[in-house]
């Protein structure tokens, strides 16, 4: 299943017949399918328009020895380790419940509960189960129940409306099913809310709505072994006892919350950027904010989603500080209109096609033909294919290299574009590539040249505490109207901590517990685990 959920870690195996491509929840291909598809393509001549052909990747050197690079890293990762782990993040209950209040839905939604019997319960309608139900309703399995605490389909997507928030994947290999809809991304990077329209369209092209139950958060799954079913009870009062569960739960969607002294005694407006509060901001997902004219906004982290906000926002903000831990490696996306006559002109399973290529290039496969010809598969192109099923894997010596080059010109390109000398040399990522999710963007380096914008660099430590006016950085307390914290999601964890609910098994076991929360995780294919049948961890991050 060639689906994501959103941009999360990108991981590289060098066993395709255990590995996972580089989308989370997005097997690659089998060996055998792997050299199938590959001998195809190569004899495929390129056509025009496509973005196929080579990629040949230029490295920059740096008067630092590899020596000097690592102990640098290690220096950086040594002031970022928190002894306390996870802990440094809270919970979004009690008093931080308003961080994960849902704000596209009107408050008091009520309906009757459901009772009843069915083939298979989806748990979570973003892109794994929306299009898990797709694939059955084909099949002409069409009995089926789709359970999400959002109001909508989309998943992350459903989530995410903070302004500029868009897909760094190509959106003709990542938006999925565009052929059975025939929905035309606007860019080759397309923007959330085009893809949570997508979602939308299949959703009512297959009939979906009349299946889903929104608004309503799973309390627990167990398996009947007498009746051979799951029991699925929820907090609207539903119980559905299904042949099949399905868990496509996702990593994008639980925001996660910094525990910061003095958070709850903040008076202006404080939100995550998964929750954007329009309200305060003005503006709506397809329009810039209107009400920052005259504000102070305090952007807390600086990963994707940060990314992402800053050029959107920096020039309708009187004044932006950006507060770093941790500088993210940001490549040059190239974003280009979609040319029409060339996306409708094309075969039959062309995307099809395309997510394989890029499947395939991004798994390190000795593939001439790149399809998709972007940032990401030039990294993979560019000698970092740690092996495939023809080559023989790089030496670890080798392999350092060719990452402290591409950093190198990543480090750069942040001194060539970003005036301020002091400032380019804050925004320096100083850990390999893979340490931290790369990020790609045209603007963001570059709003860092405009006057209103400030970077307050934490050196490794974060946020010192927050008043009610401000937060304080590194002692100094810096008065801010808002409070954006952009600071991720949980992805490391037991899909109870994300999904809220537990698993229950054969002899009424956990699947906590039968894991040993997380320490002895044992699957088939990452979709299954013994002493849970009938249940598929779809996009569970298990």
């Amino acid at each position: 299943m060639h689906n994501v959920t959103g941009g999360a870690a990108i991981f590289i195996f060098t066993d395709l017949r255990h590995g996972k491509g580089p989308w989370p929840c997005t097997n690659a291909p089998p060996r055998q399918e792997s050299r199938h598809y590959l001998r195809n393509a190569l004899e495929r001549p390129a056509q025009a328009g496509s973005g196929r052909g080579n990629l040949a990747m230029s490295y920059q050197t740096s008067p630092m020895t590899p020596e000097e690079v690592l102990e640098k890293y290690r220096i950086e990762r040594a002031k970022r380790l928190r002894p306390e782990g996870t802990a440094q993040y809270t919970e979004l209950t009690d008093d931080y419940a308003e961080f994960d209040r849902d704000p596209f839905v009107e408050p008091g939604f009520t309906r009757d509960p459901v009772v009843e019997e069915t083939d298979v319960v989806i748990i979570g309608a973003g892109i794994g189960g929306l299009t898990t139900a797709v694939r059955l309703v084909k099949k002409g399995v069409t009995d089926i129940r789709i359970l999400d605490r959002a109001g909508d389909f989309g998943g992350t997507w459903y989530w995410n409306r903070y302004p500029g928030c868009m897909c760094d994947v190509e959106g003709y290999v990542y938006i999925p099913m565009l052929e059975e809809t025939g929905f035309m991304p606007s860019e080759k990077y397309a923007k959330a809310p085009e893809i949570f329209r997508q979602c939308q369209l299949l959703g009512e092209k297959f009939d979906l709505y009349s299946k889903a139950l929104f608004q309503t958060e799973t309390h627990e799954a167990r398996w009947d072994e007498g009746a051979k079913r799951w029991i699925i009870t929820t907090d609207r009062g539903d119980v559905l006892k299904a042949r099949f569960i399905v868990v496509a739960g996702g990593i994008l969607h639980k925001a996660k919350l910094p525990r910061i002294p003095g958070i709850e005694t903040f008076k202006g407006a404080k939100f995550h950027a998964a929750r954007w509060n329009y309200a305060a901001t003005g503006g709506g997902p397809t329009e810039v904010p209107t009400k920052l004219g005259d504000k102070t906004v305090a952007i807390v982290g600086t990963g994707a989603t940060a990314v992402q906000v800053l050029p959107t926002i920096a020039p309708v903000t009187k004044q932006v500080y950006v507060v770093q831990r941790t500088p993210s490696a940001v490549g040059v996306r190239n974003q280009a209109p979609t040319d029409p006559d060339w996306f409708f002109n094309q075969k039959p399973g062309w995307q099809e096609e395309r997510m394989w290529n890029f499947t395939a290039v991004t798994s390190g496969l000795p593939l001439d033909v790149d399809m998709v010809g972007d940032a990401w598969t030039e990294v993979y192109r560019g000698d970092m294919a740690f092996g495939g099923p023809d080559k023989t894997k790089m030496a670890n010596e080798d392999r350092l290299k060719v990452d402290i080059e591409i950093m190198n010109r990543w480090r750069k390109r942040i001194e060539e574009t970003v005036k301020d000398k002091e400032t380019a040399e804050t925004l320096k990522p100083w850990y390999d590539l893979w340490c931290k999710r790369p990020c790609y963007h045209d603007e963001y380096l570059e709003a860092f040249n405009r006057p209103n914008i400030k970077l307050l660099d934490t050196d490794g430590q974060g946020v010192e505490a927050i008043t009610p006016t401000g937060i304080v950085i590194q002692g100094k307390d810096y008065p801010v109207d808002i409070i954006v914290f952009a600071t991720g999601f949980e992805t490391g964890t037991m899909y109870k901590s994300r999904m809220h609910f537990e698993m229950y098994g054969k002899g009424g076991k956990s699947l906590s517990e039968d894991w040993d929360e997380g320490r002895n995780a044992h699957t088939l294919l990452g979709l299954l685990s013994r002493g849970f049948p009938n249940a598929f961890l779809y996009c569970a991050r298990t």
